[in-house]
């Protein structure tokens, strides 16, 4: 069966629109710190508890990042040059369907309308990769993704670290740890330049807010689906955190016996 994702019939064209990594990766473009105060401001009332308008962006920006790093890890599958461009292929894919079945999952339990195509900016970002060749597709794809996963990681985290709607943190929980993992696997490549991460962050944008701006569908417009291809079956996971430690902390006990007259190190401490 093949696999379903958006392909805009109006992309940019890079011929036409000059996408550069310094423009692109500015964090007021990829949407990471731009805010929309009057739907931020807005809160609802759901029995997962409260649902406030940054839990609402959330979750339709785990949507709208499957849209287009989906389809970016099908390139790599078929275009990588190196065993690790297209392992990192398979964790994109792997990794975005899980987060868009969860996704789509509690979308229509918290009234939240979720888009059917990447932004603007998002298509420029798959135009540039689809156009890219050979070992230029490989550099581009590992700077390009190693960019936008770093600047969406503190997003997550302060969203798990706030929301009092358990649905939004559960999704905050695993989108934290599949973001990492593509970090991890952006890294692995060995194609990540570390000495340009700072200034295509900061690079100031040059388009508008437009630019950003999630395009919702309109009624009756079939769901697009991202699925998990049968040939992925077993590759492509992100790694199950370990769960933390057990701790007796009774006063007066101890967590192992020792052996009299034997020294004990410390433990590190979990991991939470």
């Amino acid at each position: 069966m093949r696999s379903r994702y958006f392909v805009t019939g109006t992309s940019l064209l890079i011929g036409s629109v000059v996408v550069t990594l310094g423009v692109i990766m500015s964090p007021a473009l990829t949407g990471v710190q731009q805010e929309h105060q009057t739907n931020l401001a807005k809160t609802n009332s759901t029995q997962y508890g409260p649902l406030t308008g940054a839990d609402q962006e959330f979750v339709v920006k785990v949507r709208l990042a499957g849209l287009w790093e989906y389809p970016v890890g099908e390139l790599a599958l078929k275009k990588g040059t190196t065993a690790a461009v297209k392992t990192a292929g398979e964790h994109l894919i792997v990794g975005h369907a899980q987060l868009d079945d969860a996704s789509r999952d509690i979308a229509p339990k918290l009234g939240i309308t979720l888009p059917n195509k990447p932004t603007p900016q998002q298509q420029g970002f798959l135009d540039t990769l689809t156009a890219a060749t050979g070992k230029n597709f490989d550099s581009e794809m590992a700077q390009i993704l190693r960019i936008t996963h770093g600047q969406i990681f503190s997003s997550i985290a302060k969203i798990r670290a706030t929301s009092k709607n358990t649905l939004v943190r559960q999704l905050a929980t695993q989108a934290n740890n599949t973001v990492l993992d593509h970090i991890t696997q952006m890294e692995n490549t060995g194609m990540v330049d570390y000495e340009r991460l700072p200034a295509q962050i900061t690079e100031t944008p040059t388009q508008g807010p437009d630019f950003t701006k999630p395009v919702m569908p309109k009624p009756g417009e079939p769901m697009v689906i991202l699925k998990k291809p049968a040939s992925l079956e077993g590759k492509g996971e992100p790694p199950t955190p370990s769960p933390p430690a057990p701790v007796d902390d009774a006063p007066g006990s101890s967590a192992s016996p020792t052996t009299p007259g034997a020294t004990s190190s410390p433990s590190a401490p979990a991991v939470r």
